[in-house]
């Protein structure tokens, strides 16, 4: 019995293993290996090494792609969290109309993005968008050049605010109440309640919404496509769109690898920095 239960281990992963390698392992093994060819997708293939990478490397396209991301993402993240954290403190505590209030912010999040995008491209029309018509003046939302990225950013941040408040809200709820009993038993204001226990004993669920999101505004395409395609100047193009323009607008499928490869790369690291420097600040004990 002991021998076979290897193989029943492996024969139930089978089907999330081969999930894995077709659609996650696979794609990451062959984007390398075309980022090593010149291809426009119609023509025969010519290996030309690294030179895809010494191009995107020497070119300005990427390192603009890869400023705005990190702009958006230091923008989106961090204010999504923010918002989240504070919006679950008080969803947490049951008020009448909570549970409909819950609901409501939930929605945005299940939405299409590209659908999210069309909409909001409507609200923000400087002629007859509904936010300029409420606030009577013409704004150019997204082609002013200064204001196409944070407006974008504020989107992905309506989008996720909901999301990211119900994980607050279950780790919320697993912290005792006894601590904070304790806590006004000793004189502590609620601030220093929030920022001295609530805040730290929330780091695992604060570790996980911040690296699922830094990945996913690393990964934004859909939403900044139907709002602004990358432009106004390349303001907003996010390496997403950057990946999307070499391989179907300029047929560059190579290059569009090696952009695809750069951003993986990118994110393992900020995924390995981001669970290290937490890992000494963690705690799960909440006894």
């Amino acid at each position: 019995m002991n021998s076979r239960r290897p193989l029943l281990g492996w024969l139930l992963i089978a089907p999330s293993l081969i999930g894995v390698t077709a659609f996650l392992i696979l794609p990451v093994v062959l984007a390398f290996v075309v980022s090593l060819f010149r291809w426009d997708l119609l023509g025969s293939r010519t290996f030309i090494g690294l030179d895809n990478y010494t191009t995107l490397l020497s070119s300005g396209a990427l390192t603009n792609s890869l400023l705005v991301t990190g702009i958006f993402t230091l923008i989106s993240v961090p204010v999504s969290l923010a918002i989240g954290l504070v919006l679950a403190t008080q969803l947490v505590r049951a008020l009448p109309g909570s549970a409909i209030v819950r609901v409501i912010v939930v929605i945005p999040w299940v939405c299409a993005p590209l659908a999210l995008g069309v909409v909001w491209k409507w609200i923000f029309q400087p002629s007859v968008g509904a936010l300029n018509q409420i606030l009577g003046v013409r704004i150019e939302w997204l082609t002013d050049p200064s204001l196409a990225l944070p407006a974008v950013a504020f989107v992905a941040i309506w989008q996720n605010v909901g999301y990211i408040s119900l994980f607050f809200q279950a780790g919320l709820s697993r912290i005792p109440e006894s601590i904070y009993e304790a806590a006004r038993i000793d004189g502590a204001a609620p601030w220093q309640s929030m920022v001295h226990m609530t805040i730290p004993l929330l780091r695992p669920t604060t570790f996980f919404l911040a690296v699922t999101q830094v990945v996913a505004s690393f990964q934004v395409f859909d939403m900044v496509f139907a709002l602004t395609g990358g432009g106004p100047q390349r303001r907003t193009e996010v390496i997403a769109s950057l990946i999307y323009n070499e391989a179907f607008g300029a047929s560059r499928l190579g290059r569009a690898s090696a952009v695809a490869v750069i951003l993986f790369l990118l994110l393992v690291v900020i995924t390995v920095a981001q669970q290290r420097w937490f890992s000494k600040r963690i705690t799960y004990d909440m006894s």
